[in-house]
């Protein structure tokens, strides 16, 4: 049964005005929360030095020699590092609300379809035998990436029949082969020369922005500005997607191309998105639940909010993820997890929203 989202909360934002001031909140509460970000860490940086960084670096303003050190913390460790937890958990936010409006699962994240396994096993083959070692510091990412795209592929020809690309097909089809994905990386974890090879898997697996640098934002930025865009102009169409493949055709949508672009979008997107940061959970599943109890089911709405509320929360997962057992820096997944299991829980139970009927 498709996820119905109609019982709505006096939370909801139904007003244009109420939409603009939320998204005003929001970005002024993004803004504070990436200055802060990169301000805090191991070495704490004090705020008004950070700013003076900052400002040197946009302006091209000099600097004493004494700066040199805190320069380089802020400008090229955290800065780049806190702007791809802005990319990232807007893009998995985002993702996640298309994703669930596909197949219209109310449990449907950004990795349902297999695409997370598939790169996992191009990044545990970088990491085991040095595959794509010519590639340098991109070699993981290009094979993370690489792996997506192949897993996108193959769960594409495998769920498509005649009838078009239905939503069970789809998430079974995703799952199964995600299995498979996973059996890959294990042999390929196993017989690596080295033993150090499963502990770095499992750390990219359960995701980190650790590897961050200006070199990887501009193509993820990117991916994500255009999916958000495109989004966007697609927000009536999901509306409809999400009433169900006959009610869409009634209205005259065409539910197995829309899915077919919709599909490729997404394999895109989150393939881009896991070669810089690995798999991070639960953002894509709960961070969309929550928009709709703020702003309702409408996607243009949700659409809107969702990558902002995703951003802010993940640039508050990764600076927690490095100071909290500093100097070591803990998976960004694990620290999702603690926060996503009790969220996802407290939504069942409140009665003033529906995951998919009674």
């Amino acid at each position: 049964m498709a996820p119905t989202y109609t019982r709505q909360t006096s939370y909801a934002v139904d007003t244009r005005s109420g939409l603009t001031l939320t998204v005003l909140v929001l970005s002024l509460v993004l803004a504070g929360s990436v200055v802060l970000a990169i301000a805090l860490g191991p070495t704490v940086v004090p705020l008004p030095d950070t700013l003076r960084y900052l400002t040197a670096a946009l302006t091209g303003g000099r600097l004493e020699a004494a700066d040199l050190t805190g320069y380089s913390i802020i400008w090229q460790v955290r800065t780049p590092r806190v702007l791809l937890a802005v990319v990232v958990g807007a893009g998995l936010s985002a993702i996640g609300v298309v994703v669930q409006a596909m197949v219209r699962n109310a449990l449907a994240d950004p990795f349902i379809l297999g695409v997370s396994s598939g790169a996992s096993v191009g990044a545990s083959a970088v990491v085991s035998f040095g595959l794509f070692a010519g590639l340098g510091v991109y070699a993981l990412s290009a094979a993370a990436f690489l792996g997506a795209l192949v897993a996108s592929v193959l769960v594409y020809l495998a769920a498509h029949s005649r009838a078009g690309l239905s939503p069970l097909r789809l998430v079974l089809t995703g799952v199964a082969l995600a299995y498979g994905f996973q059996a890959v990386m294990s042999v390929i974890v196993f017989f690596a020369p080295f033993g150090e090879a499963a502990r770095t898997v499992l750390f990219w697996l359960l995701g980190s922005l650790g590897g961050a640098t200006w070199g990887s934002l501009p193509i993820a930025t990117l991916v994500v500005l255009v999916t958000v865009v495109v989004l966007l102009r697609r927000s009536r169409s999901l509306d409809v997607l999400a009433m169900g493949d006959e009610t869409a055709a009634s209205l005259g949508v065409d539910t197995t191309a829309l899915r077919r672009s919709l599909f490729l979008l997404t394999a895109v997107t989150t393939g881009a998105l896991v070669a810089v940061s690995g798999a991070i959970g639960f953002v894509g599943l709960v961070m969309p639940h929550l928009v709709r109890i703020l702003v309702g089911a409408g996607h243009a709405r949700v659409l809107t909010i969702a990558p902002l509320a995703g951003a802010i929360l993940l640039v508050w997962v990764d600076l927690v993820s490095r100071t909290l057992v500093a100097p070591r820096e803990l998976p960004l997944g694990v620290i999702t997890a603690l926060i996503g299991v009790p969220v996802f829980i407290t939504l069942m139970r409140r009665r003033g929203y529906l995951f998919g009927g009674r």
